[in-house]
């Protein structure tokens, strides 16, 4: 794991925020570099090994669909070359897995998208007949398409806490009724557009989120990270079957691995520290990733 980029170490700019995959510093009032590490996390926990390369896999992929729906609403990118803003001792950590971005007041709302019933909102179907609120049909079975994707917005934690999934009123009042139409309107075509092409290439998109921030004009920008396999759901669509889990190409393989783990008899409490990934898991939560990046964007 020596190519693997756990965490970084950029002396030349301050460092403003340590995320659980993302290391952010000031460049300058206007804007941030954005370097994405090889951290992995998973039910809101933090790993302790890297996944080599997943920090520039996911990077290419953000900026993938950063330009493809770059015609929907304005992003966070600005061309700036991550390399010119930081020493020369110190380019090997943002090559290929950084941005500069412009530096945004954040909206502390996660706007997710279901287009698919699966994982938390299969489980809070079940319990509820709804998902954050939205009544939904009785009979769906897991991981059926829905008739049309739903808004199901969660409000953003800080480290090492659960991001809690919240009804649309909630997010009404927290931000302002224009607001939360705007975010929500945008966020269903970011995701219907995705997943058309995506299909075409043969994968599913089965949910995902996005997060905006506003800039100095109050204007609605969207920022962070979309459409990667960390913020997705992918599905092969050859192996998609109505009330299976398909294999994926995110990380629902460590989820996976995660909730067989048995410590001491006991399941595994969700809670830092995390189990040690195995080396097997390591390599095949790797190629996921970059399979999904290469079969979108060949």
């Amino acid at each position: 794991m020596s190519n693997a980029l756990f965490e970084t170490a950029i002396q030349s700019l301050p460092l403003i925020s340590k995320g659980k995959v993302r290391d952010i510093y000031v460049v300058d009032d206007e804007h941030l570099l954005m370097i994405t590490t090889d951290r992995l996390s998973a039910f809101d926990v933090v790993m302790q090994e890297p996944i080599p390369g997943k920090g520039i896999v996911l990077n290419q992929m953000a900026n993938f669909w950063f330009e493809r729906l770059g015609h929907v609403i304005p992003n966070h990118l600005t061309g700036i070359d991550p390399e010119t803003v930081v020493s020369d001792g110190e380019k090997a950590q943002v090559q290929g897995r950084s941005i500069v971005v412009k530096r945004l007041k954040p909206i502390l709302v996660e706007a997710v998208v279901r287009g698919y019933l699966s994982g938390s909102g299969w489980k809070d179907y079940q319990a509820t007949g709804s998902v954050c609120g939205v009544v939904l049909p009785q009979g769906l079975q897991n991981a059926q398409q829905l008739s049309h994707p739903i808004f199901t917005p969660a409000a953003k934690a800080d480290m090492g806490d659960h991001d809690e999934n919240i009804r649309f009123a909630d997010v009404v009042e927290r931000i302002g009724e224009q607001l939360a139409n705007q975010i929500k309107s945008v966020s269903i075509t970011l995701y219907q557009e995705a997943a058309k092409f995506a299909l075409t290439k043969g994968i599913i998109i089965a949910d995902t989120k996005f997060e905006f921030g506003l800039d100095q004009n109050n204007q609605l920008v969207l920022m962070d990270e979309i459409l990667t396999a960390d913020s997705s759901r992918f599905w092969p669509a050859a192996s998609y079957v109505v009330g299976q889990n398909p294999p994926s190409f995110d990380k629902q393989f460590v989820r996976d691995w995660l909730e067989s783990v048995r410590i001491d008899g006991q399941p595994w409490n969700k809670k830092a520290p995390a189990p040690h990934l195995p080396a097997e898991v390591i390599q095949k939560t790797s190629a996921k990733y970059l399979e999904a990046l290469q079969i979108l964007t060949q």
